[in-house]
């Protein structure tokens, strides 16, 4: 058990490092990946901005009512601790986890369509590489979707919290703004947005070897859509917090 799954790993490794060699000559060529982001970046819109409004909300009422039982005027500093947390967590994960549930069962079922309908193997044979024709234009889309989805989700969250704040408090939007500004800094922000990044490299390489590697009758596009969506929402996770260790490590 513990070998097969070692072998997996290398297997993932080997194909991510394929795909990372020909992603250069992929981003030079639009007209291959501009319909594969569109639709990543797309589909996840309507998910983003139901996270993003509710992250704010939430977490703006929750946090309120506990900072306001310490009577310490802590609560001046919410603004701060939603941007906080939103920029440099809630937003990079929701946006990873989005496309890897929609995207990466979307990725593993299409690729997994296509290799036991045997439509794969006939590229082969006619000289055309299916990772840079197939994998490659859908991993980029996905490495752009995300950072992208991960700035929507902030904006929405930090100005749900706004109007949150409106209904609750008394806070003007000049006083709102300077808050969430006050603390956070460069080399807080643009790491956590940097590893968005990372989490669309993961699920497309992952969906996508996961359909690739689909053997039998249609029944395996079934499973490969499933499997596609646990393995890159665990690999998401996992390195969130690789991520969050290593920039922490670097910056302290």
């Amino acid at each position: 058990m513990l070998l097969d799954r070692l072998e997996k790993l290398g297997r993932l490794a080997s194909f991510a490092l394929e795909i990372l060699i020909i992603l250069p000559g992929v981003m030079i060529r639009p007209g291959l990946w501009i319909r594969p982001f569109y639709r990543v970046l797309v589909g996840g819109i309507p998910l983003g901005v139901v996270a993003g409004l509710a992250l704010g909300i939430v977490v703006w009422v929750h946090t309120r009512s506990v900072l306001d039982r310490t009577g310490t005027g802590a609560v001046e500093f919410l603004p701060t601790f939603l941007a906080a947390a939103v920029l440099m967590e809630l937003a990079p994960i929701g946006a990873g986890l989005i496309v890897a549930a929609r995207t990466g069962a979307s990725l593993g079922a299409e690729l997994s369509s296509l290799r036991v309908s045997e439509q794969i193997d006939a590229m082969e044979l006619l000289g055309i590489n299916p990772l840079r024709r197939l994998v490659g234009p859908r991993v980029l889309a996905c490495c752009l979707a995300v950072p992208m989805l991960h700035i929507l989700i902030a904006v929405l969250a930090i100005g749900s919290g706004y109007c949150a704040e409106m209904v609750l408090g008394q806070t003007s939007w000049l006083k709102y703004q300077s808050a969430v500004l006050r603390e956070l800094y460069l080399f807080d922000v643009v790491p956590a947005f940097l590893k968005t990044i990372l989490f669309g490299f993961l699920v497309g390489v992952t969906s996508c070897q996961i359909g690739l590697s689909a053997r039998g009758g249609s029944e395996e596009v079934g499973t490969a859509a499933t499997d596609s969506v646990v393995a890159c929402s665990l690999l998401v996770l996992l390195a969130d917090v690789f991520c969050v260790g290593l920039i922490r490590w670097l910056v302290g």
